[in-house]
C-alpha cells in the first residue's frame, strides 16, 4: 500500500516554486489546514487544488490546472460516500444506494458544501473572471472542491479524506435528510404518466435567452400533446427539471396527484 501511495505522489508532484509561497501565506494555509481538519504536508497539492484553468492562461509559470487532482477527488469522493451508505443503510437495496449516492455527490450538493466552507476565498482564477462570477459558479466551486479531496487523499491518506467529506458535507447534509427528498422531478412525472396510462412527457425548448456563458433557456412540458408546466433553468437539464416540478404541482392542485 505504501508503494501505491508513494506512485500516486510522483504522478501528481509538481516542482516547488517561489511563485507558490508567494500565492500562498502562511495565515492561507493555516486557514486551510483548519478547514481540511490536520497539519498539511505537502502544500503545492492544495495550491494546484485551487488552480482553475483560466489561471494558467495569464501564469505561464504553472503548467497544471486542478482538472488531475479534480478526477482523483471525484472519485475518491465516491467511495467514501458509498461506504458510508452501505453501513449506515443495511436494509436497503442497490438502486436506493445509488440514487442517494447521485443526491450527495451531484455539482449543486458539492458546490453548496464548498460554499459553506468559503473555498472561493482560496480559488486562483484569472483576473479576468469577475469576483462574483467566482464566487457563484456551482461549477468552478464544485470542481475546486473535488479537487481539494484529492489533495488531502494523496497528502495525508483515506482516512483523512474520509474524515474531511464525513465533517463538511456527509454529516451535515444526512442531519438535513438529503436522503429523503426526491427531486427528480422529471423522473416524478413519468412514473405519474406511466400510472393514468397517458403519453410519456415531451420536453421542448421554447426559448433561449443571455449572453453565452450565462444563458437562461426556458422549457415546456407536454402530455399528449397538451401542456402541463413551464420552466426555467441556467441548463436544459435544470429548465426541464423546473417545468417537470410546476406541472406536478399543477396535476396535485388539481386532485389527481
Amino acid at each position: 500500500m505504501a508503494g501505491f501511495f508513494s506512485g500516486l505522489i510522483r504522478i501528481f508532484r509538481k516542482p516547488s516554486t517561489n511563485n507558490i509561497r508567494q500565492l500562498w501565506t502562511p495565515e492561507k494555509f493555516s486557514r486551510l489546514e483548519k478547514l481540511v481538519g490536520y497539519k498539511i504536508k505537502d502544500k503545492e497539492f492544495f495550491v494546484q487544488a485551487m488552480l482553475h484553468r483560466s489561471y494558467l492562461e495569464q501564469n505561464s509559470e504553472f503548467e497544471v490546472s486542478n482538472e488531475r487532482l479534480e478526477f482523483l477527488g471525484d472519485a475518491v469522493l465516491s467511495v467514501v460516500v458509498a461506504e458510508y451508505l452501505y453501513k449506515n443503510f443495511p436494509d436497503e437495496d442497490e438502486g436506493f444506494l445509488t440514487k442517494v449516492r447521485a443526491k450527495f455527490v451531484n455539482k449543486i450538493t458539492i458546490s453548496d458544501a464548498a460554499e459553506t466552507i468559503g473555498l472561493a476565498d482560496f480559488l486562483l482564477v484569472s483576473k479576468n473572471l469577475p469576483l462574483s462570477f467566482t464566487h457563484n459558479s456551482k461549477t468552478i466551486l464544485a470542481d475546486a472542491f473535488e479537487a481539494l479531496i484529492g489533495a488531502v487523499f494523496l497528502d495525508k491518506g483515506l482516512e483523512a479524506a474520509k474524515s474531511f467529506v464525513s465533517r463538511v458535507l456527509i454529516v451535515p447534509y444526512s442531519k438535513a435528510g438529503i436522503h429523503l427528498i426526491d427531486e427528480n422531478f422529471k423522473s416524478q412525472l413519468l412514473e405519474y404518466a406511466q400510472a393514468k396510462r397517458l403519453e410519456i412527457p415531451v420536453y421542448t425548448v421554447t426559448k433561449e435567452e443571455g449572453p453565452h456563458h450565462n444563458k437562461i433557456f426556458t422549457v415546456k412540458v407536454t402530455m399528449a400533446e397538451k401542456e402541463y408546466g413551464i420552466g426555467q433553468g441556467k441548463s436544459k437539464k435544470n429548465a426541464e427539471q423546473n417545468a417537470a416540478e410546476n406541472a406536478l404541482k399543477k396535476i396535485e392542485k388539481s386532485g389527481n396527484l
